[in-house]
């Protein structure tokens, strides 16, 4: 069965690989959408698959490295798109979370990405 849990933060970012004149080269926020999805067996005394307080304990050392920054100014994501940061997440959030299954980032309320690992 698969649990998730949402979270939002605000970041400022740039994306230095676009066409000179594109939008995104310029400095601009965001209001990020992270979903984290667990998957795993339901406990049969718990009756779940994770506690969702633990879900949020695992993934609060990230959000603080991540909210009310500037993204590029942090290691790995020099090229902040919603994909790296995806993948970013998945890095530093997989190793203490092994029953993680996919994340989405949502950059907007129309874009965004799922990443399932590599």
């Amino acid at each position: 069965m698969q649990i998730y849990k949402e979270f939002s933060f605000e970041a400022a970012h740039r994306l230095p690989n676009v066409p000179e004149g594109h939008k995104c080269s310029r400095l601009h926020g965001h209001t990020f959408y992270v979903r984290l999805v667990v998957e795993g067996a339901v406990g049969d005394t718990s009756g779940w698959v994770m506690d969702f307080g633990d879900l949020k304990s695992a993934f609060k050392p990230i959000y603080d490295q991540l909210d009310h920054y500037y993204l590029n100014d942090i290691e790995g994501l020099e090229n902040p798109t919603s994909e790296n940061l995806a993948r970013w997440i998945w890095n530093h959030l997989k190793p203490s979370l092994p029953e993680l299954s996919w994340i989405e980032i949502k950059e907007t309320c129309t874009s965004g990405c799922i990443y399932k690992g590599d």
